[in-house]
């Protein structure tokens, strides 16, 4: 899964993005509006936290530059606007969810994930093959009924898998997941996690196809 993040407060930002890294959530961070449509233009992203009172360009043209775009990412707004009517506005505009500052780090979370488990089609689905059953709402992984514990970066590689069972991945794209910009991108960082998710899930659960990427197979 990756985020951007775009909010100007330095230390909601760095307490945001150590929050989402520790869930194995890659965070793009811009801190204003226009940086904000520069990284929506060039990047893909699974969801949107999205500050209102920015500088450059407010969150509200931003997100309504998304949406008439046509644009059906997810977006979280986190704002200090806590008026009915700033509320109303948002939403209106086309916002999924709205958080007030100040906000816990646990209920952002959860917001985030439920968000993008209603954009991929109302909540996950378990994807099963032979004794390994995966539930990405839940995070949890069990093989011939025992539970496995991963690591945020393997939970992060098997879960970007599992969404679309039989598309093909590249390494950068696997990478896009592990890291943010502000992320140091080891060289073959892909490699050592799948290595390790096919010890514990089985060497043939994630397919190499030669040249292109990864893939886990439609069941």
């Amino acid at each position: 899964m990756k985020v951007l993040l775009v909010e100007d407060d330095l230390m909601i930002g760095e307490n945001v993005q150590i929050a989402l890294d520790g869930e194995g959530i890659a965070v793009d961070w811009v801190k204003d509006g226009a940086a904000a449509e520069a990284a929506l233009a060039t990047y893909g992203y699974d969801a949107l936290l999205l500050d209102l009172g920015l500088p450059q360009k407010d969150g509200i043209d931003v997100l309504r530059g998304l949406r008439a775009r046509g644009s059906n990412m997810p977006v979280l707004v986190v704002t200090a606007r806590d008026t009915v009517e700033q509320r109303v506005q948002g939403l209106n505009t086309g916002a999924d969810d709205y958080l007030v500052k100040p906000f816990d780090l646990e209920e952002l979370i959860a917001r985030l994930h439920a968000l993008i488990r209603r954009a991929r089609g109302g909540g996950d689905p378990v994807y099963r093959k032979g004794e390994v059953e995966i539930n990405p709402s839940t995070r949890q992984v069990m093989v011939a009924d025992k539970q496995l514990v991963l690591s945020s970066r393997e939970w992060a590689i098997l879960d970007t898998l599992v969404a679309r069972p039989g598309a093909i991945f590249s390494r950068a794209q696997l990478e896009e997941r592990l890291y943010g910009w502000s992320g140091e991108v080891e060289s073959n960082a892909v490699e050592v996690y799948i290595h390790g998710l096919r010890k514990k899930l089985g060497q043939q659960f994630i397919i190499n196809v030669r040249g292109l990427g990864y893939m886990v197979e439609k069941v």
